[in-house]
């Protein structure tokens, strides 16, 4: 036994010294080759301040108690928190690999014995019973030695899965306050058209009056008064539509907010929902790496990475130690007497895989190819986000250059209308010049609605390319 117990310990002194061997790659970040700076400037004053958190961001307080709303209830982020909570639970787990197991085991036995057998016949001699009782309680301890260093793979390999699942949440975050904001423009946007389709019927109606007044004095035939008719119903069919899309985007957005549809209040005009718009200057590298999604990405590559070391690993000998202790006994009144039923094993196991069907080599392989996989994906990550932010940037700007011209056209527009009646009251111009000046100036401040909407949710769209601040 002492002999066997110094070829235990010195099994166990082996396994100690080759802990420290490790047969993963140590992780190294993908290269990746960034442009110095985006296709549109961004302009600002220092490096930090584009990390916003979204109340510093946002300024209208209906707009921010429904993004705060969101945040506590939308279920795709309660999803997001729960499944955290598993690779946490993973990631600790993980943290015991290096830990032996420790196993109880109590059972009694009681066996027939054939009368013909050798057990059997001692048993009815020295027993006097037909059968044989067996008592046992045993403690056993397991303890597999890394030689390999896979209890740090899977440690590895679990904390970049729990950091990648937490930017994951926060980049579900940041596309849920995005989408909130949108929803919100959108609302307001359609509210604006409201007013301008009810500005237009009142307008359509003193045009008809006057129109009405002409023909009634035979001035003009019935096809103008038609004409007219038709121009104020163009108008009204405006409203109908608008109040069905507000009651739509209201739905939507109570959804988005995790509550039954319902009616919502909003502020008055867009330029009153307008955020401040403050972003600075630097290069991609600097503002993506806060890009939760990009960080998820790398994250991934590194949980490959460990992967891959596990898989090697798996090619490799393993060894295990197994001692045990515990009592053992034919009659149960003895069954604890100590230590005449003490009963004890050691065991120490080598075992190294040699023909698997090339199963380990074959899983190595494609834990190599996952790998490459997920650098590729971490490449394209940046890829989309340096588009998404050169989108956005190209989209804001844009959309200040047409405000401007839509807003001139508006000057010219209103003058022409008011020329237009002035004229057909002069008999100078006929109805339908006035009909289409009415026309034109109708489409034009939809327009611009629309443009003010697409600034909102290119700004907002910015905001959340460059990482938003939700946090």
């Amino acid at each position: 036994m002492k002999e066997m117990t110094k070829h235990v310990l010195s099994v166990m002194g082996i396994a100690l010294v080759l802990t420290s061997c490790q047969v993963g790659r140590k992780y190294a970040r993908p290269e990746v080759d960034l442009p110095d700076t985006y296709r549109n400037e961004i302009t600002g004053v220092t490096a930090d301040s584009v990390l916003l958190p979204l109340h510093t961001f946002f300024k209208d307080e209906i707009l921010l108690s429904l993004i705060d709303k969101a945040l506590a209830h939308n279920n795709d982020i309660t999803v997001a928190k729960l499944s955290m909570d598993q690779l946490e639970l993973t990631y600790k787990q993980a943290k015991l690999g290096l830990l032996p197991t420790l196993d109880l085991s109590v059972g009694a036995n009681r066996m027939w014995l054939s009368r013909n057998s050798l057990n059997g016949s001692l048993s009815e001699q020295f027993l006097g019973t037909p059968y044989m009782d067996d008592y046992t309680a045993t403690l056993t301890l397991s303890w597999e030695a890394d030689i390999w260093g896979k209890v740090k793979m899977q440690r590895e390999g679990a904390w970049a899965r729990y950091f990648a699942e937490k930017e994951n949440m926060n980049a579900l975050k940041t596309r849920i306050v995005a989408q909130v904001a949108q929803a919100y423009y959108s609302l307001i946007t359609l509210d604006e058209q409201l007013k301008v389709a009810q500005r237009n019927v009142a307008l359509g109606d003193s045009t008809l009056d006057m129109i009405r007044l002409q023909y009634e004095s035979s001035m003009i035939s019935s096809l103008a008064l038609d004409q007219a008719e038709a121009q104020k119903k163009t108008a009204e069919l405006l409203i109908p539509l608008a109040k069905q899309n507000i009651a739509v985007q209201e739905n939507a957005l109570n959804i988005l907010c995790g509550s039954f549809p319902s009616a919502l209040e909003r502020a008055g005009s867009l330029n009153e929902a307008m955020p401040k718009e403050f972003f600075d200057t630097g290069v991609p590298a600097m503002l993506l790496s806060r890009r939760p999604d990009v960080k998820a990405a790398e994250y991934a590559v590194v949980s490959a990475n460990a992967q891959t070391g596990l898989s090697k690993a798996a090619m490799y000998p393993t060894l295990s130690l197994t001692p045990s202790i515990g009592v053992n006994s034919f009659q149960f009144n003895s069954w604890f007497d100590i230590p005449g039923s003490v009963v004890k094993s050691v065991a120490g196991n080598i075992t190294q895989p040699i023909f698997r069907k090339k199963e380990l080599k074959t899983a190595y392989e494609i834990a190599q190819i996952e790998q490459e996989k997920a650098a590729v994906q971490f490449r394209q990550s940046l890829l989309t986000a340096v588009g998404e932010v050169s989108d956005a940037l190209a989209m804001s700007s844009h959309a200040d250059e047409r405000l401007k011209l839509v807003e001139a056209k508006k000057d010219h527009l209103t003058k022409a209308t008011n020329d237009a009646l002035l004229l057909y009251r002069s008999s100078m111009a006929t109805y339908l010049e006035v009909i289409t000046a009415q026309n034109n100036a109708l489409e034009n401040e939809l327009e611009a609605i629309n443009i003010k909407r697409e600034k909102l949710q290119a700004v907002t769209d910015l905001y959340r390319a460059l990482g938003g601040g939700v946090e």
